[in-house]
């Protein structure tokens, strides 16, 4: 799970764990340190963007938090996929799906208004 997927409850009015359940059934949630740290960071702002980061970093009490060598949220998702730590990664980061799809790593973004789908490499 990355940043802009635990924000998309708010950001984009989307079930996300709802989602993932339809799609996957019954997984655990990995989202690696980098990017609590991230949503801790923009919670202490203001407006929807910090709104949406403090529902996120609620929400990453689901899911398993894992240390990478990386300090940055999109390169510890790559690192924890390339790791085989992940099947799939969660996100709305256009570029971060590219890398992620380059490497040969399904992802699951947002297809419609409030849909989540699955993207093959």
């Amino acid at each position: 799970m990355d940043t802009s997927a635990l924000m998309m409850p708010v950001e984009c009015d989307v079930r996300v764990f709802d989602e993932l359940d339809r799609l996957l059934g019954d997984v655990e949630f990995v989202t690696p340190a980098a990017v609590i740290a991230e949503l801790e960071t923009l919670a202490t702002g203001a407006g929807e963007e910090a709104t949406a980061a403090s529902v996120g970093r609620d929400l990453a009490d689901r899911c398993r938090v894992v240390e990478t060598d990386a300090s940055y949220a999109d390169d510890a998702l790559v690192e924890l996929a390339e790791r085989g730590e992940c099947e799939y990664v969660v996100t709305n980061d256009g570029p971060l799906k590219d890398r992620l799809l380059e490497r040969g790593v399904r992802v699951i973004g947002l297809r419609g208004r409030n849909t989540l789908n699955i993207t093959q490499p």
